[in-house]
Parts: C-alpha cells; structure tokens; sequence
C-alpha cells in the first residue's frame, strides 16, 4: 500500500482541483555536468530526454525523425544539409528558437572548451542562417553520419542567452527547450525539473515536475520501487527479473542496446600511459584471452545479454565475422604475458564504477585473469568523478561502456581515432584514423563496412578497448505508468506518459 504525505501546499492545490504530480525516476548513478557539449555520463543523457529538445529523434525502431528540426535535405554531391526548423518553440528563459539559435549552438559545441562534441560536428564547415527559419549546413565532404550525430547531445538546443552569460558555468543552471525546464540539483541526491508551460508539444506532458534520483545499489532501487517511493527505474539487475515478474505492481519493458561494456586502457593519454599494459598490446590481448566472455553473461546477467567483442553486437550487420567472439584461452592468454616479458604475471589497476553491477562483473574478471597471472586491483569510484580522471589521464584501465548510437561511426570513431572526442585511451593510429574518416565519406553500406572492418583488422591486435558484452536496457515500472515505451537507446521519454494514483 502506498501512502501520500500532503503538505501544506499539496492540499491547496487538491482544494483548487489541481493536484500536483511529481514522477520519480531512480538512476543508477548521478549525472555529470549538465550541459550537452561537457558532458558524457549515460544517466545525464536520461535527464536530457526531459530537458533539452533535439534536432532530430529516433523511433523505436531507429528511424530518424523530426524533433526540433521539420524537414532536412541532403544535397546530391553531399556537401550540404538544407534544414527546416520549428517556428512556435521558445527556450525555457523566453528566448526565441530559430535558425540563428540552431547556427549559434553548432558554433558553441565547435568552439567550447571541453567540448565533447567537436569532433561530432567536425564535418560541418559552416552554417547559413537563410531564413528566421532556414539554414544549410555546409560539409567540409560527404558526411552520412552528421543527422544521426543529431539525434543526440550534438543536436540538442541550449539557450544562446544563457549560454553566452554562463560560458562553461551553463550546466549549473541549464536552459534549453524541452518539456521540462531546470529546477534545482543537490550533488548525489536529486535533479529536479518542472514542467514547461509554453512547450510547443505541452498536450503530451502530463507531470508537473520530475524528480531524478541517483541510487548506485540495485536492491535499494528496488526497494524504493516496490514500497511506491519511486514511479520508475532504469536498468533493472536482469538477477532481479524473477523477483519483480512475480510482483503485480511492478511492469517490465526492455529493448536491445546499441551500445557495448568493456575495458578502455590508457595507451597514449598523459604520464599514466606509461605502463606495460598501456605499452605493449600483446599484454592487452591476454587480458581478452584470460576472459569468457559467455561465462560472464551467465553468471552475472542471468544470460539476458549477449557476449560481445566488437563495438556492434554479433546481430548487427556492421559486426566484423571475420573476428568472432573469441574463446577464453587461458594458455594462450599465458603465453602472450610470458613473450611480454611477464612469465610470473602482472599487476593491473582497473576502475569501476561504485555500482552493484559493475563491482560485479569486475570480480568475475578479476578470478578469471588471475587464473592466467593477471593480477587486477579494482578501484571503486563514483561514476563522475571516474569519467573525470578517465578524461584527464588519471587511470591505467577503466571499466566502462557506451550506450550506443543510431549510426555506426557513433559507436567507434570518436574512441580510437586520433585527437577524438572521446578518446580517452589516447589510441592513435594512421590506419584507423583514414579508415574511420573514410567511413563517413561513404553513403553506400557496402563501401561504409569495408571501411569498419579494415578498422577492426587493426584495433582487434592493439585492443586500446577490450569489449565484454552488450546489454538490454530493462526498465522497471510502477503498474500505474501508463504510454510508456522502452527504446534501444536506453532513453526514458515522457511524452503521453500517465501516473494513476
């Protein structure tokens, strides 16, 4: 039974006949910096999905629509993106949404300091403002991945007011345009938003404020769920589908990722690449080598996800079969440390998240490398704060994952190609890089793969990213939510989602 506290305010509004709703939604951990172009974490992208409308959106079923923008042409020699924005959208602080504003966020995700998105955007030379509501990218070439980079971060619209006030500050007080608008965050317990009157989809909108709640431990989460604390609760321990199939109170929907989990060493990134692992590839392979990757889907995921160790799951067709799943070889894995230089074994560091599942995972790997002489510390450490040090250099191997992306060159080329957005390993390789960038020249999917697969012929021996598995995104519900729909990228939207009470 659920019981609800009525303050002073609660009761004014049930007099009024309006009572407020707040839907509750438990992350599995805290988001980082709010802004788009600064921050990386996966539960900041969930909290987005309220708060910052995109260019462009995708469907369940990963076809790209319109969002912010309405219409989009391609030109045929694809050196340019003719666009048509919305006409009736503001910005939470009152500032209008057109053409200009679509133009001046491009140039910020270019330009910022820290900015994760440059090399997203890298493709766009320059933006013509041709109309209040008009504009044209201009490509420095052929680019098939620039829309699907717009269906996430580097398409989403802040305020060029409060951007231009803020400067790198904006994600302490975060404006955009989307069904919600920034309320007050206190660090580790709570991100609130409130609904936005003047948006332009607002008859799709049926809460009054959303409240997001980092809650790192699984069982806790559950708990909150299950005593109605909490209305939803993204990534369910697949070790508690049993558990919550048997409760009436709780719904269940999942979706397949795009995405990947893995190892990301340091190899090229500051002083802290300087390390045998970080050095020599062969000890990385042996990493791989001393892991069963099946084993790990069984033993830690109950055999909801599939083993994986490419940036694509076996199932998707940009999937590399000439390098299938590997076996563990724990004798090879032995030889390739004893040729290294290491017949006695190794010592290795790997950060984790401070999360039930990733600690998890870390332990099983952590026996079975030992077993082949590799011997893992594992540092626990707040998800934030974890992405920091990655960012900076400050690790010797990191467990961590990807949520994945519509396109292909969103899951790969920003990781390992030199100077990349999001290369934290620090990887650089000629090969990989004229691969990679080739790819996105490329329209056809023929042509495209050849491309991915001579990157893999490469990245498969120096392993800068040893890839684990691919998961499902299951998302636990009160049975009282209503309208909702599980997507592949792990997203939690709103729109004609209800609460009964």
């Amino acid at each position: 039974m659920k019981y609800l506290t009525l303050t002073t305010a609660a009761l004014a509004l049930m007099a009024s006949g309006a009572m407020a709703q707040d839907l509750r939604i438990a992350l599995q951990s805290d988001a980082d910096i709010l802004d788009p172009d600064q921050s990386r974490t996966f539960v900041g992208r969930i909290i987005y999905t309220a708060l910052c409308d995109k260019l462009v959106d995708i469907t369940p079923d990963l076809e790209i629509i319109p969002q912010l923008a309405t219409e989009w042409t391609v030109a045929e020699d694809g050196m340019s993106i003719a666009m048509t924005v919305r006409d009736d959208v503001v910005f939470h602080d009152g500032t209008a949404f057109n053409a200009q504003a679509v133009a001046d966020n491009i140039t910020r995700s270019q330009t910022l300091e820290g900015s994760m998105r440059k090399s997203e955007l890298a493709s766009i030379a320059s933006v013509d403002v041709t109309g209040d509501y008009t504009l044209t990218l201009n490509l420095t070439g052929p680019d098939a991945t620039v829309i699907a980079q717009l269906a996430d971060r580097a398409g989403m619209m802040v305020s060029p007011t409060a951007a231009a006030e803020m400067g790198a500050d904006f994600g302490l007080a975060p404006v955009c345009s989307g069904p919600f608008a920034f309320q007050e965050r206190v660090a580790q317990d709570k991100i609130v938003l409130k609904k936005f009157a003047d948006y332009w989809n607002a008859d799709q909108i049926n809460f009054d404020t959303v409240t997001y709640l980092p809650i790192p431990d699984t069982t806790v989460r559950l708990a909150n769920l299950q005593s109605g604390d909490i209305h939803i609760l993204e990534r369910l321990a697949p070790t508690d589908l049993a558990q919550v199939n048997a409760d009436d109170s709780i719904n269940v929907q999942s979706a397949v990722s795009m995405g990947y989990q893995g190892i990301t060493f340091n190899v090229g990134n500051g002083d802290r690449a300087d390390n045998p692992f970080g050095t020599d590839p062969r000890l990385r392979q042996a990493f791989s080598y001393a892991i069963d990757r099946e084993a790990i889907n069984q033993v830690v995921f109950e055999g909801a996800f599939a083993a994986g160790n490419q940036p694509f799951p076996p199932t998707s067709p940009w999937y590399d079969a000439d390098y299938p799943v590997e076996a563990r070889d724990v004798d090879k894995a032995k030889a390739l440390l004893a040729e290294a230089g290491y017949p006695d074994g190794i010592d290795l560091v790997v950060q984790v998240p401070n999360t039930t599942i990733p600690l998890q995972l870390m332990q099983v790997i952590q026996s079975m490398t030992a077993e082949a002489g590799i011997n893992i510390e594992i540092v626990s450490k707040e998800f934030a704060t974890m992405l920091s040090d990655q960012t900076a250099g400050d690790y010797q191997a990191s467990q961590i994952g990807w949520s994945g992306r519509v396109d292909p060159d969103g899951n790969i080329h920003q990781f390992v190609t030199t100077d990349g957005g999001i290369n934290d390993a620090g990887y650089s390789n000629a090969a990989v890089d004229d691969a990679l960038n080739t790819a996105r020249t490329q329209a056809d999917v023929v042509s495209r793969k050849a491309q991915y697969d001579a990157a893999r012929d490469v990245l498969i021996n120096d392993a800068p990213l040893v890839y684990l598995y691919h998961e499902s995104w299951i998302t636990a519900l009160d049975a009282n939510i209503e309208g909702y729909t599980a997507y592949p990228d792990g997203m939690i939207r709103l729109e004609g989602v209800t609460l009964s009470e």
